[in-house]
């Protein structure tokens, strides 16, 4: 089973630039990097997408086609949500 996670930003910002690489890796270490799907997606070319999901701020992130994190986590704070997915 895949996970798909997007991170929904704008172009250029630089908060979402810094940590998206960590969380990237994070998520790949628990999931596998062949299981994970990783979605940059850009709000002003996909705003629809963004606002059917309830982003209200950026950065977010979607987890399998669901708000998770309605401000970008921590990365404890994602990876204990990962872990906790991957049990069910």
């Amino acid at each position: 089973m895949s996970v798909t996670i997007e991170m929904i930003a704008a172009p250029g910002c630089k908060k979402c630039r810094t940590t998206q690489h960590t969380l990237r890796a994070l998520a790949a270490s628990i999931v596998g990097e062949n299981k994970l799907i990783w979605r940059e997606v850009n709000v002003i070319e996909e705003l629809d997408y963004a606002v059917s999901l309830g982003v209200l701020s950026l950065p977010a992130l979607a987890i399998d086609g669901s708000l998770a994190f309605p401000a970008l986590p921590s990365a404890r704070q994602l990876e204990t949500y990962l872990l906790n997915q991957c049990k069910s």
